[in-house]
Protein backbone atom coordinates (compact mmCIF):
# COMPACT_ATOMS: atom_id res chain seq x y z
CA UNK A 1 0.00 0.00 0.00
CA UNK A 2 2.82 2.70 1.28
CA UNK A 3 4.59 1.19 -1.75
CA UNK A 4 1.42 2.30 -4.35
CA UNK A 5 1.05 5.47 -2.83
CA UNK A 6 4.27 6.49 -3.19
CA UNK A 7 4.70 5.67 -6.70
CA UNK A 8 1.68 7.33 -7.65
CA UNK A 9 2.14 11.13 -5.62
CA UNK A 10 6.16 11.45 -6.33
CA UNK A 11 8.95 9.35 -7.76
CA UNK A 12 8.54 6.43 -10.36
CA UNK A 13 9.95 3.80 -8.57
CA UNK A 14 13.09 2.76 -9.70
CA UNK A 15 13.79 5.10 -12.44
CA UNK A 16 14.32 8.74 -10.95
CA UNK A 17 11.85 9.84 -12.97
CA UNK A 18 8.96 12.57 -11.04
CA UNK A 19 5.65 11.13 -12.01
CA UNK A 20 4.18 14.24 -12.06
CA UNK A 21 6.51 15.94 -14.69
CA UNK A 22 6.39 12.50 -16.95
CA UNK A 23 2.55 13.42 -16.89
CA UNK A 24 3.25 17.39 -17.59
CA UNK A 25 5.79 16.06 -20.67
CA UNK A 26 3.38 13.87 -22.03
CA UNK A 27 0.44 16.70 -22.29
CA UNK A 28 2.41 18.51 -23.67
CA UNK A 29 2.85 16.22 -26.65
CA UNK A 30 -0.75 15.92 -26.29
CA UNK A 31 -0.63 12.23 -24.90
CA UNK A 32 -3.13 11.55 -22.34
CA UNK A 33 -2.81 8.40 -20.15
CA UNK A 34 -5.38 6.62 -21.33
CA UNK A 35 -3.85 7.25 -24.99
CA UNK A 36 -0.16 6.08 -23.61
CA UNK A 37 -1.96 3.08 -22.04
CA UNK A 38 -3.04 1.70 -25.36
CA UNK A 39 0.20 2.30 -27.20
CA UNK A 40 2.20 0.36 -24.45
CA UNK A 41 0.06 -1.95 -22.38
CA UNK A 42 -1.74 -5.59 -23.02
CA UNK A 43 -4.53 -3.54 -24.79
CA UNK A 44 -1.97 -4.17 -27.75
CA UNK A 45 -0.23 -1.82 -30.08
CA UNK A 46 -2.82 0.37 -32.11
CA UNK A 47 -3.71 -1.42 -35.44
CA UNK A 48 -3.79 0.38 -38.60
CA UNK A 49 -6.30 1.41 -40.67
CA UNK A 50 -6.78 0.43 -44.26
CA UNK A 51 -4.58 0.24 -46.60
CA UNK A 52 -4.53 2.24 -50.06
CA UNK A 53 -6.53 1.03 -52.47
CA UNK A 54 -4.33 -1.44 -54.18
CA UNK A 55 -5.08 -1.28 -58.04
CA UNK A 56 -4.17 -4.60 -60.09
CA UNK A 57 -6.93 -6.61 -60.64
CA UNK A 58 -4.76 -9.95 -60.84
CA UNK A 59 -1.28 -10.86 -59.62
CA UNK A 60 1.08 -10.96 -61.99
CA UNK A 61 1.97 -9.12 -65.37
CA UNK A 62 4.34 -6.34 -64.24
CA UNK A 63 7.43 -8.14 -65.16
CA UNK A 64 11.07 -7.91 -63.44
CA UNK A 65 11.31 -5.17 -60.26
CA UNK A 66 14.91 -4.15 -59.92
CA UNK A 67 16.17 -3.43 -56.49
CA UNK A 68 19.48 -2.35 -55.32
CA UNK A 69 20.65 -2.61 -51.85
CA UNK A 70 24.25 -1.73 -51.93
CA UNK A 71 24.69 -3.36 -49.04
CA UNK A 72 24.62 -7.06 -50.42
CA UNK A 73 23.34 -9.55 -47.87
CA UNK A 74 25.63 -12.43 -46.63
CA UNK A 75 22.92 -14.84 -45.47
CA UNK A 76 18.97 -15.34 -45.92
CA UNK A 77 18.15 -16.94 -42.87
CA UNK A 78 16.55 -13.59 -40.69
CA UNK A 79 17.90 -15.26 -37.29
CA UNK A 80 21.43 -15.05 -38.54
CA UNK A 81 20.49 -11.30 -39.90
CA UNK A 82 23.68 -9.19 -39.00
CA UNK A 83 22.62 -5.94 -40.11
CA UNK A 84 19.66 -4.52 -41.83
CA UNK A 85 21.12 -5.89 -45.07
CA UNK A 86 20.32 -9.47 -44.48
CA UNK A 87 17.09 -8.75 -42.86
CA UNK A 88 15.79 -6.82 -45.84
CA UNK A 89 16.27 -9.66 -48.50
CA UNK A 90 15.20 -12.45 -46.05
CA UNK A 91 11.99 -10.83 -45.71
CA UNK A 92 10.93 -10.89 -49.93
CA UNK A 93 10.88 -14.63 -48.80
CA UNK A 94 10.19 -15.31 -44.92
CA UNK A 95 6.64 -13.41 -43.06
CA UNK A 96 6.25 -12.55 -39.41
CA UNK A 97 2.94 -13.02 -38.31
CA UNK A 98 2.39 -9.42 -38.30
CA UNK A 99 4.29 -6.24 -39.06
CA UNK A 100 4.80 -2.33 -38.48
CA UNK A 101 3.15 -0.27 -41.21
CA UNK A 102 4.72 3.67 -41.66
CA UNK A 103 2.92 4.81 -38.31
CA UNK A 104 3.97 2.21 -35.99
CA UNK A 105 0.58 -0.02 -36.29
CA UNK A 106 0.23 -3.64 -36.04
CA UNK A 107 -0.88 -5.44 -38.99
CA UNK A 108 -1.75 -8.86 -39.65
CA UNK A 109 0.46 -10.94 -42.09
CA UNK A 110 0.32 -14.68 -41.11
CA UNK A 111 -2.26 -14.22 -38.75
CA UNK A 112 -6.00 -13.96 -38.79
CA UNK A 113 -6.06 -11.70 -36.73
CA UNK A 114 -4.33 -9.15 -34.07
CA UNK A 115 -4.52 -10.52 -30.28
CA UNK A 116 -6.35 -8.07 -28.20
CA UNK A 117 -8.15 -7.28 -25.05
CA UNK A 118 -11.24 -7.10 -25.94
CA UNK A 119 -11.72 -10.87 -27.22
CA UNK A 120 -9.34 -12.46 -24.39
CA UNK A 121 -6.64 -13.15 -26.83
CA UNK A 122 -4.16 -10.77 -24.35
CA UNK A 123 -4.68 -11.54 -20.96
CA UNK A 124 -5.78 -8.95 -18.25
CA UNK A 125 -2.36 -9.91 -16.23
CA UNK A 126 -0.31 -9.19 -20.42
CA UNK A 127 1.04 -12.76 -19.51
CA UNK A 128 -0.95 -14.95 -22.21
CA UNK A 129 -1.65 -13.99 -25.77
CA UNK A 130 -2.90 -16.20 -28.69
CA UNK A 131 -2.18 -16.04 -32.23
CA UNK A 132 -4.83 -17.08 -34.82
CA UNK A 133 -3.13 -18.22 -37.64
CA UNK A 134 -4.17 -17.50 -41.60
CA UNK A 135 -5.46 -21.15 -42.72
CA UNK A 136 -4.40 -22.11 -46.18
CA UNK A 137 -1.02 -20.85 -46.57
CA UNK A 138 1.54 -22.71 -47.97
CA UNK A 139 5.57 -22.80 -47.76
CA UNK A 140 7.10 -22.67 -50.96
CA UNK A 141 7.69 -25.95 -51.54
CA UNK A 142 3.64 -26.78 -51.33
CA UNK A 143 3.66 -28.26 -47.61
CA UNK A 144 1.29 -26.82 -44.99
CA UNK A 145 2.27 -23.53 -42.81
CA UNK A 146 0.59 -24.52 -39.83
CA UNK A 147 0.95 -23.72 -36.09
CA UNK A 148 3.93 -26.40 -35.41
CA UNK A 149 6.19 -23.97 -37.51
CA UNK A 150 6.00 -20.95 -35.28
CA UNK A 151 6.13 -23.00 -32.19
CA UNK A 152 9.27 -24.53 -33.88
CA UNK A 153 10.54 -21.03 -34.55
CA UNK A 154 10.60 -20.05 -30.82
CA UNK A 155 12.64 -22.73 -29.85
CA UNK A 156 14.90 -22.56 -33.23
CA UNK A 157 15.68 -18.81 -31.91
CA UNK A 158 15.84 -19.33 -28.56
CA UNK A 159 18.19 -22.36 -28.43
CA UNK A 160 21.86 -20.45 -27.43
CA UNK A 161 23.50 -23.27 -29.40
CA UNK A 162 21.84 -21.68 -32.30
CA UNK A 163 23.58 -18.87 -31.55
CA UNK A 164 20.48 -16.12 -33.07
CA UNK A 165 20.65 -12.32 -33.38
CA UNK A 166 16.96 -12.70 -32.61
CA UNK A 167 16.98 -15.01 -29.22
CA UNK A 168 16.29 -11.80 -27.54
CA UNK A 169 12.39 -11.69 -28.86
CA UNK A 170 11.72 -15.60 -27.92
CA UNK A 171 13.65 -16.40 -23.95
CA UNK A 172 11.05 -15.95 -20.87
CA UNK A 173 8.30 -17.43 -22.53
CA UNK A 174 6.85 -20.70 -23.29
CA UNK A 175 4.84 -21.48 -26.73
CA UNK A 176 2.44 -23.63 -27.48
CA UNK A 177 0.47 -24.96 -30.03
CA UNK A 178 -3.33 -24.96 -29.40
CA UNK A 179 -4.33 -26.27 -32.59
CA UNK A 180 -3.03 -26.40 -36.56
CA UNK A 181 -4.07 -22.17 -36.63
CA UNK A 182 -3.91 -21.27 -32.98
CA UNK A 183 -0.70 -21.02 -30.78
CA UNK A 184 -0.24 -19.70 -27.26
CA UNK A 185 2.15 -17.54 -25.42
CA UNK A 186 2.87 -17.88 -22.17
CA UNK A 187 5.11 -15.27 -20.41
CA UNK A 188 6.94 -16.12 -17.11
CA UNK A 189 6.13 -12.39 -16.05
CA UNK A 190 4.01 -9.84 -16.78
CA UNK A 191 5.30 -8.90 -20.60
CA UNK A 192 3.31 -5.40 -21.77
CA UNK A 193 5.17 -5.07 -24.79
CA UNK A 194 4.35 -8.88 -26.23
CA UNK A 195 4.40 -7.62 -29.80
CA UNK A 196 7.70 -9.14 -30.57
CA UNK A 197 8.24 -12.45 -31.25
CA UNK A 198 6.86 -13.24 -34.40
CA UNK A 199 6.74 -9.29 -35.51
CA UNK A 200 8.37 -7.75 -37.45
CA UNK A 201 12.33 -8.54 -39.04
CA UNK A 202 12.51 -10.31 -35.49
CA UNK A 203 9.65 -12.99 -35.94
CA UNK A 204 9.91 -14.02 -39.54
CA UNK A 205 9.03 -17.80 -39.41
CA UNK A 206 11.06 -20.90 -40.43
CA UNK A 207 9.56 -24.09 -42.59
CA UNK A 208 9.87 -26.79 -39.35
CA UNK A 209 10.25 -29.14 -42.25
CA UNK A 210 13.79 -28.01 -43.81
CA UNK A 211 15.10 -26.74 -40.01
CA UNK A 212 14.38 -29.24 -37.58
CA UNK A 213 17.41 -31.26 -38.04
CA UNK A 214 19.50 -27.49 -37.57
CA UNK A 215 18.54 -26.69 -34.67
CA UNK A 216 21.52 -25.85 -32.16
CA UNK A 217 25.36 -26.26 -32.93
CA UNK A 218 25.16 -26.82 -36.71
CA UNK A 219 21.87 -24.16 -37.08
CA UNK A 220 24.79 -22.75 -39.70
CA UNK A 221 24.74 -26.03 -41.84
CA UNK A 222 21.64 -25.89 -43.15
CA UNK A 223 20.69 -25.53 -47.00
CA UNK A 224 17.96 -23.08 -46.74
CA UNK A 225 20.20 -20.79 -44.90
CA UNK A 226 21.17 -19.92 -48.13
CA UNK A 227 18.07 -21.31 -50.18
CA UNK A 228 15.45 -19.95 -48.02
CA UNK A 229 11.82 -21.45 -48.50
CA UNK A 230 9.10 -19.50 -47.50
CA UNK A 231 5.49 -18.15 -47.62
CA UNK A 232 6.30 -15.04 -49.00
CA UNK A 233 5.08 -13.43 -52.89
CA UNK A 234 8.22 -14.69 -54.64
CA UNK A 235 9.74 -17.97 -54.55
CA UNK A 236 13.86 -18.13 -54.16
CA UNK A 237 15.46 -18.56 -57.67
CA UNK A 238 19.47 -17.65 -56.78
CA UNK A 239 21.73 -16.27 -54.25
CA UNK A 240 25.34 -15.43 -54.74
CA UNK A 241 26.28 -13.76 -51.26
CA UNK A 242 27.61 -10.35 -51.63
CA UNK A 243 26.13 -9.82 -55.02
CA UNK A 244 22.63 -10.86 -56.02
CA UNK A 245 19.42 -12.57 -55.13
CA UNK A 246 16.44 -13.21 -56.97
CA UNK A 247 12.81 -14.79 -57.07
CA UNK A 248 10.10 -15.22 -59.24
CA UNK A 249 6.50 -15.00 -58.13
CA UNK A 250 4.31 -17.21 -55.89
CA UNK A 251 1.71 -18.15 -57.57
CA UNK A 252 0.21 -19.78 -54.73
CA UNK A 253 0.30 -16.66 -52.73
CA UNK A 254 -2.05 -15.85 -49.76
CA UNK A 255 -3.14 -12.48 -50.58
CA UNK A 256 -5.43 -12.23 -53.82
CA UNK A 257 -4.52 -10.62 -56.94
CA UNK A 258 -0.24 -10.14 -55.09
CA UNK A 259 2.06 -9.87 -56.15
CA UNK A 260 1.95 -7.36 -59.70
CA UNK A 261 5.93 -8.27 -60.51
CA UNK A 262 6.32 -11.36 -62.26
CA UNK A 263 9.91 -11.73 -60.44
CA UNK A 264 12.56 -9.89 -58.46
CA UNK A 265 16.03 -9.11 -58.75
CA UNK A 266 18.17 -7.62 -55.52
CA UNK A 267 21.58 -6.63 -56.45
CA UNK A 268 24.39 -5.53 -54.02
CA UNK A 269 27.06 -4.24 -54.11
CA UNK A 270 29.17 -0.70 -55.55
CA UNK A 271 28.63 2.29 -53.68
CA UNK A 272 25.12 4.06 -52.18
CA UNK A 273 25.97 6.73 -54.99
CA UNK A 274 25.93 4.68 -57.89
CA UNK A 275 22.73 3.12 -56.22
CA UNK A 276 20.94 6.09 -56.47
CA UNK A 277 22.14 7.44 -59.75
CA UNK A 278 20.77 4.27 -61.63
CA UNK A 279 17.42 4.95 -60.39
CA UNK A 280 17.16 8.70 -60.46
CA UNK A 281 18.71 9.47 -63.54
CA UNK A 282 19.25 6.56 -65.59
CA UNK A 283 16.15 4.55 -64.67
CA UNK A 284 17.85 1.13 -64.83
CA UNK A 285 16.45 0.28 -61.44
CA UNK A 286 13.32 0.41 -59.42
CA UNK A 287 14.09 1.23 -56.29
CA UNK A 288 17.39 1.93 -54.71
CA UNK A 289 17.24 1.40 -50.38
CA UNK A 290 19.38 3.36 -47.46
CA UNK A 291 20.82 6.13 -49.41
CA UNK A 292 23.88 6.71 -47.25
CA UNK A 293 24.72 9.80 -50.01
CA UNK A 294 25.17 13.56 -48.99
CA UNK A 295 21.75 15.02 -49.80
CA UNK A 296 23.41 17.75 -51.95
CA UNK A 297 24.39 15.00 -54.04
CA UNK A 298 20.66 13.63 -54.17
CA UNK A 299 19.33 16.56 -55.52
CA UNK A 300 21.60 16.75 -58.54
CA UNK A 301 20.44 13.60 -59.26
CA UNK A 302 16.82 14.04 -58.82
CA UNK A 303 17.31 16.36 -61.60
CA UNK A 304 17.22 13.35 -63.97
CA UNK A 305 13.49 13.21 -63.55
CA UNK A 306 13.08 9.67 -63.72
CA UNK A 307 12.78 8.83 -59.82
CA UNK A 308 12.62 10.72 -56.61
CA UNK A 309 13.76 10.47 -53.31
CA UNK A 310 11.66 10.10 -50.04
CA UNK A 311 12.56 10.51 -46.64
CA UNK A 312 10.27 9.37 -43.73
CA UNK A 313 11.23 8.66 -39.73
CA UNK A 314 12.33 5.59 -38.70
CA UNK A 315 13.74 4.50 -35.70
CA UNK A 316 17.93 4.85 -36.98
CA UNK A 317 20.11 6.51 -35.04
CA UNK A 318 23.67 7.15 -36.49
CA UNK A 319 26.11 6.47 -33.72
CA UNK A 320 29.67 6.70 -32.40
CA UNK A 321 30.51 3.59 -30.17
CA UNK A 322 33.69 3.60 -27.64
CA UNK A 323 34.83 0.42 -27.50
CA UNK A 324 35.59 -0.51 -22.91
CA UNK A 325 37.83 -3.33 -23.70
CA UNK A 326 41.13 -3.99 -24.96
CA UNK A 327 41.15 -4.43 -28.29
CA UNK A 328 44.64 -6.00 -28.56
CA UNK A 329 45.13 -8.10 -25.92
CA UNK A 330 44.23 -11.71 -26.81
CA UNK A 331 42.11 -13.58 -23.61
CA UNK A 332 41.46 -17.16 -24.68
CA UNK A 333 42.13 -16.46 -27.82
CA UNK A 334 39.91 -13.43 -28.27
CA UNK A 335 40.65 -9.89 -28.67
CA UNK A 336 37.85 -6.93 -27.11
CA UNK A 337 37.10 -9.48 -24.55
CA UNK A 338 34.38 -8.54 -22.32
CA UNK A 339 37.03 -9.22 -19.14
CA UNK A 340 39.40 -6.87 -20.72
CA UNK A 341 39.76 -3.18 -20.16
CA UNK A 342 40.63 -0.65 -22.61
CA UNK A 343 43.99 0.96 -21.83
CA UNK A 344 41.95 4.84 -22.04
CA UNK A 345 38.60 4.75 -23.35
CA UNK A 346 37.79 2.84 -19.80
CA UNK A 347 38.05 6.29 -18.47
CA UNK A 348 35.34 8.36 -18.11
CA UNK A 349 37.02 11.68 -19.14
CA UNK A 350 38.62 10.95 -22.20
CA UNK A 351 34.97 9.45 -23.34
CA UNK A 352 33.52 13.22 -22.02
CA UNK A 353 36.33 14.53 -24.18
CA UNK A 354 35.63 12.75 -27.40
CA UNK A 355 31.56 13.59 -27.55
CA UNK A 356 32.40 17.00 -26.99
CA UNK A 357 34.71 16.80 -30.19
CA UNK A 358 31.81 15.50 -32.64
CA UNK A 359 30.48 18.32 -34.31
CA UNK A 360 26.83 17.11 -35.08
CA UNK A 361 25.40 20.24 -36.73
CA UNK A 362 28.11 20.29 -38.88
CA UNK A 363 27.56 16.67 -39.94
CA UNK A 364 23.69 17.23 -40.02
CA UNK A 365 23.87 20.30 -42.10
CA UNK A 366 26.48 19.75 -44.79
CA UNK A 367 26.61 15.85 -45.27
CA UNK A 368 23.31 14.40 -44.08
CA UNK A 369 20.89 17.28 -45.37
CA UNK A 370 17.43 15.98 -45.01
CA UNK A 371 18.53 12.39 -44.18
CA UNK A 372 18.12 13.46 -40.66
CA UNK A 373 18.24 15.76 -37.08
CA UNK A 374 21.37 16.18 -35.70
CA UNK A 375 20.58 14.85 -31.75
CA UNK A 376 22.23 13.64 -28.90
CA UNK A 377 19.81 10.74 -27.80
CA UNK A 378 19.92 7.54 -28.56
CA UNK A 379 16.09 6.80 -28.83
CA UNK A 380 14.80 9.68 -30.92
CA UNK A 381 11.39 8.06 -32.18
CA UNK A 382 8.61 7.75 -31.73
CA UNK A 383 8.83 11.32 -29.64
CA UNK A 384 7.34 9.93 -26.48
CA UNK A 385 10.61 7.76 -25.79
CA UNK A 386 13.03 10.38 -26.60
CA UNK A 387 14.97 11.55 -23.30
CA UNK A 388 14.84 15.40 -22.87
CA UNK A 389 17.88 15.27 -20.79
CA UNK A 390 20.23 14.19 -23.88
CA UNK A 391 21.41 17.06 -25.58
CA UNK A 392 24.74 17.98 -26.70
CA UNK A 393 27.23 20.27 -27.04
CA UNK A 394 30.39 20.85 -29.12
CA UNK A 395 33.46 22.33 -27.72
CA UNK A 396 37.25 21.90 -28.48
CA UNK A 397 37.72 24.48 -25.50
CA UNK A 398 35.86 22.10 -22.60
CA UNK A 399 37.57 18.93 -24.65
CA UNK A 400 40.94 20.40 -24.00
CA UNK A 401 39.74 21.24 -20.48
CA UNK A 402 39.09 18.03 -19.20
CA UNK A 403 41.92 15.79 -20.89
CA UNK A 404 44.17 18.99 -18.71
CA UNK A 405 42.27 18.59 -15.63
CA UNK A 406 42.72 14.69 -16.43
CA UNK A 407 45.99 14.62 -16.36
CA UNK A 408 46.61 13.39 -20.09
CA UNK A 409 49.66 15.80 -21.20
CA UNK A 410 50.63 16.55 -24.82
CA UNK A 411 54.01 14.73 -26.59
CA UNK A 412 56.16 16.24 -28.63
CA UNK A 413 53.99 15.38 -31.49
CA UNK A 414 51.33 17.23 -29.93
CA UNK A 415 49.06 13.61 -28.94
CA UNK A 416 48.39 13.44 -24.80
CA UNK A 417 49.06 10.44 -23.00
CA UNK A 418 49.15 9.88 -19.10
CA UNK A 419 51.68 7.15 -17.85
CA UNK A 420 52.85 6.33 -21.56
CA UNK A 421 48.85 5.43 -22.36
CA UNK A 422 48.80 7.58 -25.57
CA UNK A 423 44.83 8.99 -27.11
CA UNK A 424 45.73 6.86 -30.63
CA UNK A 425 42.49 5.15 -31.67
CA UNK A 426 41.42 3.57 -35.02
CA UNK A 427 38.00 4.75 -35.78
CA UNK A 428 36.34 2.30 -37.93
CA UNK A 429 32.87 2.70 -40.03
CA UNK A 430 31.76 1.30 -43.40
CA UNK A 431 32.71 2.36 -46.72
CA UNK A 432 30.23 5.57 -48.11
CA UNK A 433 30.75 9.42 -48.74
CA UNK A 434 28.71 10.69 -45.85
CA UNK A 435 30.41 8.09 -43.04
CA UNK A 436 33.72 9.05 -44.64
CA UNK A 437 33.46 12.51 -44.49
CA UNK A 438 31.75 12.35 -40.91
CA UNK A 439 35.05 10.36 -39.62
CA UNK A 440 37.14 13.36 -41.32
CA UNK A 441 34.73 16.28 -39.51
CA UNK A 442 35.50 14.13 -36.38
CA UNK A 443 39.68 14.04 -36.96
CA UNK A 444 40.04 17.18 -37.33
CA UNK A 445 38.14 18.27 -34.05
CA UNK A 446 40.57 15.53 -31.94
CA UNK A 447 43.90 16.43 -33.07
CA UNK A 448 42.74 19.81 -32.28
CA UNK A 449 42.41 18.22 -28.53
CA UNK A 450 45.38 16.04 -29.46
CA UNK A 451 43.78 13.33 -29.64
CA UNK A 452 44.79 11.36 -33.22
CA UNK A 453 42.24 8.86 -35.40
CA UNK A 454 43.79 6.49 -37.92
CA UNK A 455 40.36 6.27 -40.13
CA UNK A 456 39.17 2.64 -41.11
CA UNK A 457 37.19 2.06 -43.70
CA UNK A 458 35.53 -1.67 -44.15
CA UNK A 459 33.03 -2.49 -47.17
CA UNK A 460 29.40 -2.61 -45.65
CA UNK A 461 29.03 -6.85 -46.63
CA UNK A 462 32.20 -7.29 -44.10
CA UNK A 463 31.57 -4.78 -41.42
CA UNK A 464 28.29 -6.09 -40.95
CA UNK A 465 28.87 -9.45 -41.79
CA UNK A 466 27.84 -12.61 -38.95
CA UNK A 467 31.15 -14.41 -40.91
CA UNK A 468 32.79 -15.14 -37.59
CA UNK A 469 35.92 -15.74 -39.16
CA UNK A 470 36.24 -12.01 -40.01
CA UNK A 471 38.22 -9.71 -37.95
CA UNK A 472 36.32 -6.38 -39.35
CA UNK A 473 32.96 -6.82 -37.85
CA UNK A 474 31.21 -4.48 -36.29
CA UNK A 475 30.10 -7.24 -33.48
CA UNK A 476 34.04 -8.47 -33.03
CA UNK A 477 35.26 -4.36 -32.44
CA UNK A 478 38.62 -5.28 -33.17
CA UNK A 479 39.55 -1.50 -32.83
CA UNK A 480 38.81 1.31 -30.48
CA UNK A 481 36.11 3.19 -32.17
CA UNK A 482 33.01 2.25 -34.94
CA UNK A 483 30.33 4.21 -36.31
CA UNK A 484 26.98 2.95 -37.71
CA UNK A 485 23.49 3.20 -37.53
CA UNK A 486 21.56 1.38 -34.83
CA UNK A 487 17.87 0.66 -36.05
CA UNK A 488 15.34 0.48 -33.74
CA UNK A 489 12.61 -1.77 -35.65
CA UNK A 490 9.60 -1.97 -33.27
CA UNK A 491 7.83 1.38 -32.37
CA UNK A 492 8.37 0.63 -28.72
CA UNK A 493 11.74 0.60 -28.19
CA UNK A 494 12.39 -2.06 -25.47
CA UNK A 495 13.79 -4.42 -27.56
CA UNK A 496 16.12 -1.64 -29.14
CA UNK A 497 17.81 -0.82 -25.43
CA UNK A 498 18.19 -4.58 -25.00
CA UNK A 499 21.61 -3.64 -26.60
CA UNK A 500 22.38 -1.95 -23.41
CA UNK A 501 22.30 -4.74 -21.41
CA UNK A 502 25.35 -6.98 -20.17
CA UNK A 503 24.17 -10.56 -21.09
CA UNK A 504 23.66 -8.79 -25.18
CA UNK A 505 27.83 -8.36 -24.66
CA UNK A 506 29.44 -9.78 -27.97
CA UNK A 507 31.88 -12.56 -26.98
CA UNK A 508 33.35 -15.46 -29.06
CA UNK A 509 30.86 -17.89 -26.52
CA UNK A 510 27.73 -16.17 -28.22
CA UNK A 511 29.15 -16.45 -31.92
CA UNK A 512 29.57 -12.38 -31.51
CA UNK A 513 25.70 -12.28 -32.12
CA UNK A 514 25.32 -10.14 -29.07
CA UNK A 515 24.24 -6.45 -29.90
CA UNK A 516 25.98 -4.88 -26.90
CA UNK A 517 29.01 -3.93 -29.08
CA UNK A 518 30.64 -1.72 -26.73
CA UNK A 519 31.18 -4.41 -23.70
CA UNK A 520 29.98 -1.78 -21.28
CA UNK A 521 28.24 -3.35 -18.16
CA UNK A 522 25.69 -1.14 -16.10
CA UNK A 523 23.62 -2.46 -13.17
CA UNK A 524 21.01 0.19 -13.50
CA UNK A 525 20.58 -0.99 -16.77
CA UNK A 526 19.84 -4.53 -16.55
CA UNK A 527 18.03 -3.66 -13.33
CA UNK A 528 15.94 -1.68 -16.07
CA UNK A 529 15.14 -3.33 -18.57
CA UNK A 530 13.97 -6.52 -16.46
CA UNK A 531 11.36 -3.80 -14.74
CA UNK A 532 10.33 -2.59 -17.89
CA UNK A 533 9.76 -5.75 -19.68
CA UNK A 534 6.78 -6.81 -16.97
CA UNK A 535 5.78 -2.85 -15.95
CA UNK A 536 1.93 -3.01 -15.85
CA UNK A 537 1.89 0.49 -14.96
CA UNK A 538 2.14 2.50 -18.79
CA UNK A 539 3.86 5.48 -17.50
CA UNK A 540 6.00 3.94 -14.70
CA UNK A 541 7.41 1.41 -17.83
CA UNK A 542 8.17 4.79 -19.68
CA UNK A 543 9.79 6.65 -16.89
CA UNK A 544 11.67 3.02 -16.82
CA UNK A 545 12.41 3.24 -21.12
CA UNK A 546 13.35 6.58 -21.01
CA UNK A 547 16.16 6.24 -18.11
CA UNK A 548 17.45 3.28 -19.47
CA UNK A 549 17.82 5.12 -22.84
CA UNK A 550 20.12 7.36 -20.76
CA UNK A 551 22.55 5.09 -19.37
CA UNK A 552 25.08 4.59 -22.28
CA UNK A 553 24.61 7.94 -23.67
CA UNK A 554 25.49 9.57 -20.28
CA UNK A 555 28.30 7.41 -19.71
CA UNK A 556 30.02 8.74 -23.27
CA UNK A 557 30.05 4.96 -24.67
CA UNK A 558 27.27 5.61 -27.01
CA UNK A 559 27.68 8.73 -28.73
CA UNK A 560 24.52 9.90 -31.05
CA UNK A 561 25.03 11.85 -33.65
CA UNK A 562 22.11 11.76 -36.02
CA UNK A 563 18.23 10.41 -35.78
CA UNK A 564 17.72 9.37 -39.09
CA UNK A 565 15.34 9.24 -41.48
CA UNK A 566 14.36 6.09 -44.29
CA UNK A 567 16.00 7.75 -47.39
CA UNK A 568 15.29 5.55 -50.87
CA UNK A 569 15.29 5.94 -54.27
CA UNK A 570 12.28 5.34 -56.33
CA UNK A 571 11.00 5.66 -59.85
CA UNK A 572 8.71 7.83 -60.97
CA UNK A 573 6.07 4.61 -61.68
CA UNK A 574 6.42 2.46 -58.90
CA UNK A 575 3.97 2.51 -56.06
CA UNK A 576 5.34 1.78 -52.77
CA UNK A 577 4.38 0.54 -49.23
CA UNK A 578 7.06 1.91 -46.85
CA UNK A 579 7.81 1.68 -43.00
CA UNK A 580 10.05 3.17 -40.66
CA UNK A 581 9.59 0.46 -37.99
CA UNK A 582 9.87 -2.84 -40.13
CA UNK A 583 11.60 -3.66 -43.69
CA UNK A 584 11.90 -1.59 -46.82
CA UNK A 585 10.71 -4.61 -48.02
CA UNK A 586 7.67 -5.70 -45.08
CA UNK A 587 5.01 -5.39 -47.74
CA UNK A 588 6.72 -5.85 -51.14
CA UNK A 589 3.75 -8.01 -52.21
CA UNK A 590 1.66 -4.82 -52.29
CA UNK A 591 4.07 -2.64 -54.66
CA UNK A 592 2.85 -2.24 -58.03
CA UNK A 593 3.55 0.30 -61.09
CA UNK A 594 0.70 2.71 -62.15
Amino acid sequence: MDHDRRKGAGQVMGAGIDRRELVRRLAGLGLTAPMVSQLLLSSGPAVAAPAAPYKPAKAGGGGTLRLLSWQAPTSLNPHFASGNKDREAARIFYEPLAGWDLDGNLVPQLAASLPNRADGTVSADAREVIWTLKKGVTWHDGKPFTAADVVFTAAYASDPDSATSTIGSYQRAAFSKIDDHTIRIVFEEATPFWADAFVGVSGMILPEHLFSGFKGKNSREAPANLAPVGTGPYKFAEFKPGDIVTGVRNPDYHVANQPYFDAFELKGGGDSVSAARTVLQTGQFDFARDLQVEDEVLKRLETGRKGRVEFYPSGQTEIVVLNTTDPVLEIDGERSHPRSQHPTLSDPEVRKAINLLIDRDSIQKFIHGRAGSATGAFVNQPERFRSPKLTYEFSIDKANAILDAAGYARDTDGIRQKGGKRLKYVFQTTITGPRQKAQAVIKAACQKAGIELELKSVTASVYFSSDIANPDTLKKFYCDIEMHASTGTQPDPQAFLRQFTSWEIAAKDNKWQGRNFSRFRSDEADELYRSAEKEVDPLARLAQLLRLSEIFVEANVYLPILARNVSVAITNDLVTVPSGWDSDFWNIAAWYKG
